[in-house]
């Protein structure tokens, strides 16, 4: 047994006793609950007899797609800033600045960055926190070479890995700055090959990787990278890392050379005072499990109207009764005895008030979560301009989302840039200018002792619909302000078919 791997999993399971503590069912079984409600299955676990349908109205999925649509339509380009110049060559250095803010457009389309951004938001909206993991992949081809003749290839670059908060542990689960914590502990499930494979790497013997094996279930294992920060006055900050089974050590304490955790968190609401986030999921089930259950009680209510219970008495009824409208019922004896051969039970009707309910909780529901007719586009204006102003004045609510989501994405990039100045070395990274590629010489050593600070900025453009542009386009003609040729040749492409030809011969 390896003492370092036994205090590393103490403060692994310490941190999830935590965890299990949070709300009423605990971080991770109440993730679970909601990932269930979000996806559809909000009759898990009911124990109700019978074959009749049961009812689904998904409020959740609808609130959640329109706000994670919300916050992800926003186009935006990210700026770097630098506190400090090396050789005090401050053109210099902004020069890089903007080409850092180029490069990253660039790395985001390397990794994916856009779907992997839109799947943190979704586990942030299920599980209340997404953490984005950055690493160092040293096996990545870069397309640059060390030498003149391009026969030294450079590898290695970044690459990123969305982690779940149900697999992550906070040093200190009260403190809410991610960079703060005395360490960060992030659990994986991993084939025993590879996790033999790396110890072996660095230096593992015989007996580290028996218990390496030993420790295996299923043929995996679980291993914890934990991460945490040194200070020197000669290096300043460094995170370092070591990566443990719960019984063997598999890579000893090493240096990443990053100043940064480099894991961003995004949370979809705050908890004051605590490293996890808020799910809004958690506090609407309620509400959807009282939808469900209106809706359900007044389907089958409309069931039993459509097809009510009918009671046959057997004395006077021989034959098998199979409820088929065009059945022919044979009945022998006097006229009350056809009479009371057959009937049907009648249920008691459901009262206007029901129906009401059940659509004022649904609509209630939305427009507490910021969701409501006006936003979803539901409701009907005298104008689109009319019907834009009160969506705008609907997003309002959302503000605060994408605040969380945009420092998500700059905390993102004060991660990439500690990559870039600690990691890259001499080498030419790729900018694009102008629709085309092109190369530029940088020297990592340069900017090491810079402080790189980002910041995003919004694109703004005008989003309008076909619809939008056409109304503009004939008050525009109404007013004389442009010529019926003009508005020919401004009609959006593709709405009017042959609309070249139309405009020629009005010419």
């Amino acid at each position: 047994m390896n003492l370092k791997a036994i205090e590393i999993f103490a403060e692994y399971q310490k941190g999830c006793e935590f965890k299990a503590a949070l709300g009423n069912k605990g971080l991770n079984e109440q993730t679970k609950i909601n990932e269930r409600f979000f996806l559809g299955d909000q009759w898990y676990g009911a124990r109700l007899s019978g074959d009749k349908p049961l009812v689904r109205h998904n409020v959740i999925k609808r609130i959640g797609d329109y706000k994670m649509s919300q916050v992800l339509s926003e186009k935006t380009i990210m700026d770097f800033s630098a506190e400090g110049s090396y050789v005090n060559n401050a053109a210099d250095t902004n020069g890089v600045m903007n080409a850092f803010s180029n490069y990253f457009s660039v790395s985001a389309e390397r990794v994916n960055l856009e779907s992997l951004s839109a799947l943190a938001l979704k586990n942030a909206y299920i599980s209340g926190s997404s953490l984005l993991y950055t690493y160092w992949n040293p096996t990545l081809e870069t397309g640059n070479f060390a030498d003149a003749k391009r026969t030294v290839p450079i590898k290695g670059d970044i690459s990123c890995e969305l982690l779940k908060i149900e697999d992550t542990v906070f040093g200190d689960p009260y403190c809410e700055n991610l960079q703060n914590q005395p360490y960060i502990i992030v659990s994986a499930k991993k084939r025993v090959e590879s996790v033999l494979k790396e110890a072996r790497l660095f230096g593992a013997d015989l007996n580290t990787l028996t218990l390496i094996e030993e420790s295996a279930t299923d043929g995996k294992v679980l291993v914890l990278t934990k991460f945490y920060k040194t200070y020197s006055h000669q290096k300043g900050t460094t995170v370092m890392a070591v990566k443990v089974t719960p019984n063997a050590v598999v890579r000893p304490e090493f240096s990443t050379n990053l100043r940064l955790y480099p894991l961003a968190q995004l949370n979809w609401e705050t908890r004051l005072g605590l490293a996890y986030g808020e799910s809004e999921i958690t506090h609407l089930i309620p509400n959807q499990i009282a939808i469900n259950r209106l809706i359900t009680a007044n389907v089958w209510s409309a069931m039993s109207t459509g097809l009510p219970i009918m009671l046959v008495n057997g004395d006077t009824v021989n034959e098998k009764i199979t409820n088929d409208p065009a059945q022919i019922i044979k009945i022998y004896g006097s006229n009350e005895d056809v009479a009371g051969a057959v009937k049907y039970v009648t249920p008691p009707a459901l009262i206007k008030e029901f129906d009401d309910s059940i659509n004022n909780l649904i609509n209630n529901t939305l427009t507490q979560s910021g969701a409501n007719e006006v936003a979803l586009g539901d409701m009907k204006a005298e104008n689109a301009s009319a019907l834009r102003t009160m969506q705008n004045a609907a997003l309002t609510p959302l503000k605060l989302i994408k605040s969380r989501y945009y420092t998500f994405l700059e905390d993102l990039a004060r991660i990439w840039a500690d990559f870039w100045v600690t990691h890259y070395g001499k080498r030419q990274i790729k900018l694009l200018e102008n629709g085309s590629f092109k190369y530029i010489d940088f020297d990592a050593d340069k900017y090491k002792s810079l402080i790189i600070n980002a910041k995003i900025s919004l694109i703004k453009t005008a989003d309008y619909s076909e619809k939008e542009q056409l109304e503009t386009l004939f008050t525009l003609f109404d007013k004389g302000i442009i010529t019926k040729d003009e508005l020919l040749e401004r009609i959006p492409k593709g709405l009017v078919p042959d609309i070249e030809n139309i405009s020629k011969e009005e010419k």
